[in-house]
């Protein structure tokens, strides 16, 4: 099975803590790189990572407060420094255009890559990046600026090939591709053999939902329904209720009781208040309506399965 891991490079929420970085994450899927959100301290917990930075080929971001996106033009102008030519995607609600292409006037000259922005309705769910082997869904959330999240689904697979059937019935290399597309194969003489004796099933396709930053919202399940992976902001605990509500964010419960009702395979807590100095509250919180629930932390890579 191809590598699916989501990265850890921060998950704090707003005020800075020598504890957690501002939001950000890599999804590593198939070889390929993609980023979400890009908080201050995203290139050094890079660097911790040793996640490199040439093959990060496109970037996400959810929202437009400082936590989510001030360390994008830094990591742009080293991207520069280093001698970077392949194009650098960003996928972004349409008010973060006219900001960046400021801040490339004034900090990025003489780039040698081009940056491609796109545009993110974050009022609607949408496909807005496609490649042969994933999808890339926005989903709509509820926060005090425009904010989506974002749903990675992997394509379903083609069938395996069963070799030693293969071999026995002396079917050439050239049509393994047509047999993993579902043909028949006939002998020479005459005999039909039927494709699934010649194929096993792929592994059925992953998920992973990242749902930051939001208010608890009752019918979100519907949209991350079953997915493998959730990670869903805990910002506080329930003796915090007041606060979410105010903010627009969600307590560790809530999170879980979305995860429950999608019953997802796995939720990862995170974007956590600075004043808890041990999550263990949150986790604990959580775990009483979901048991799959995880505290995520920097430097953590958590396969998607």
């Amino acid at each position: 099975m191809e590598s699916f891991n989501v990265h850890i490079l921060g998950c704090g929420s707003a005020l800075p803590t020598l504890k957690h970085n501002a939001s950000s994450q890599i999804v590593e899927i198939r070889g390929k790189l993609f980023m979400i959100d890009c908080g201050e301290g995203t290139q050094i917990a890079l660097r911790r990572s040793r996640i490199a930075f040439a093959r990060l080929s496109t970037v996400f971001l959810s929202h437009l407060h400082g936590d989510h996106c001030l360390g994008m033009i830094g990591m742009i102008s080293t991207f520069g420094l280093l001698g970077r030519t392949s194009p650098l995607r960003i996928y972004a609600p349409a008010e973060f255009e006219p900001m960046l292409r400021s801040q490339l006037e004034m900090f990025c000259h003489g780039l040698e890559f081009e940056v491609d922005f796109h545009a993110v309705d974050t009022t609607k769910q949408a496909v807005i990046y496609e490649d042969k082997s994933l999808t890339v869904e926005s989903i709509p959330l509820e926060h005090r600026v425009p904010c989506c999240g974002f749903l990675f689904r992997e394509k379903p697979a083609l069938p395996h090939i069963r070799r030693e059937m293969i071999d026995f019935y002396k079917i050439p290399v050239s049509q393994i591709n047509n047999i993993k597309n579902g043909v028949d194969w006939t002998t020479d003489d005459g005999e039909i053999i039927p494709n699934s004796r010649l194929v096993k099933p792929a592994e059925p396709p992953r998920s992973y939902a990242y749902c930051s930053d939001t208010r608890y919202m009752p019918t979100l399940h519907e949209i991350v329904k079953n997915v493998n992976l959730l990670y869903h902001e805990s910002t506080y605990a329930n003796d915090q209720l007041h606060n979410a509500e105010k903010y627009f964010h969600t307590t560790a419960e809530q999170a879980a009781m979305v995860a429950r009702d999608a019953q997802v395979g796995k939720l990862l807590l995170g974007h956590y208040s600075a004043r808890y100095e041990d999550e263990q509250v949150l986790l604990e919180e959580s775990r009483k309506i979901f048991s799959e629930t995880y505290l995520s932390d920097e430097k953590m890579a958590v396969e998607v399965k």
